[in-house]
Parts: structure tokens; C-alpha cells; sequence
């Protein structure tokens, strides 16, 4: 199929790299600015926090044996190509999936540099409530994040294409 039928979006692609810049530049600052483990208050209920995950979310993992590193890189990058292949996929109309599937791949290439280049995810990100403590995270788990939402909210943003009865 031509670029006009399918309406490629893989013109969202600068939205992943505008990700991947952002989360890395900010990861950089952190890492440049903060000591490790050394919580510096921004606002109630807020902290700047360095520090490095080497599992998955919610350091999913990361007490394995070293592993993970590599399983989650190779998991990230078929991931990616599975998004790009999604993105050149969609039709015309579909802007909103795009842009939920470029937020997700600039996330998931933002994480794979970390674990590639440093063997670990920084993470900067500290919310609490009183004793109580959210995993810190990054911008890329942000998008990420923004991303999954705004595809659980296109389910129900509009009635599947498929249910009724064409196939």
C-alpha cells in the first residue's frame, strides 16, 4: 500500500526522538546534579531522588542474578520494532494511537540507552505521601505511562471497527 492509502504515521517518529532527548538530557542532569540516594525536596510531597534500577518497573527484578539486563534490552528493542511497525501501519485517522505509540517507543528507547551505556535505569522522580513512597521513575517511564493511557482511552474514545460484523 502507497503512503496516501495507509496514511503512514511514521511521521511521529520525531516525537519518539523528541522523547528519547528529553529523558536523556534530563536523566544527565540529574545524574550530574543530585548525589545518589540523597532525597533534595522540590515540594510537599515531592523529592528529586537519584537513583538506579536494574529491573523493570516498580524494579521489577532487580535483584536477579544480572540477567535482566540483557532479557530487558532484547525485550524493548522487539518491542520497538513492533511499534514502529504499528506506527507505519495506521491509518490516516488515527493520530491519537500514533502519538500513544510514539510516547511508548521514545520511552522504551530512553530505558534501553540506560541499560545498554550503564547496566541500570536512572531514575529521578521521588513522589511520598508521609511514610508511604511511589517507585521513583524518569521522563521515559513517564511517556510510557501517557502513552499505555491515552491507548486504554482510545478503547473506549470510539466503537471497535471490527464489531459489527465486518469482516
Amino acid at each position: 500500500m502507497s503512503e496516501s492509502t495507509t496514511g503512514s504515521k511514521l511521521k511521529w517518529l520525531w516525537l519518539a526522538v523528541l522523547v528519547v532527548v528529553i529523558d536523556l538530557g534530563t536523566k544527565a542532569m540529574a545524574t550530574a546534579m543530585l548525589t545518589y540516594g540523597d532525597p533534595v525536596p522540590v515540594m510537599p510531597m515531592f523529592n528529586l531522588t537519584l537513583l538506579h534500577n536494574t529491573g523493570a518497573a516498580f524494579s521489577f527484578l532487580a535483584e536477579a542474578a544480572g540477567w535482566q539486563r540483557w532479557f530487558f534490552v532484547t525485550l524493548a528493542l522487539v518491542v520497538s520494532v513492533v511499534l514502529v511497525v504499528w506506527l507505519k501501519r495506521l491509518k490516516h485517522h488515527e493520530t491519537w494511537i500514533a502519538i500513544a505509540v510514539a510516547l511508548i517507543l521514545g520511552g522504551a528507547l530512553g530505558n534501553v540507552y540506560d541499560r545498554v551505556v550503564h547496566g541500570y535505569v536512572v531514575d529521578f522522580l521521588h513522589f511520598y505521601w508521609q511514610d508511604w513512597h511511589f517507585p521513583a521513575f524518569n521522563l521515559a517511564d513517564t511517556a510510557i505511562t501517557i502513552g499505555a493511557a491515552m491507548m486504554i482511552l482510545d478503547m473506549f474514545r470510539k466503537p471497535d471497527d471490527g464489531a459489527e460484523g465486518s469482516n
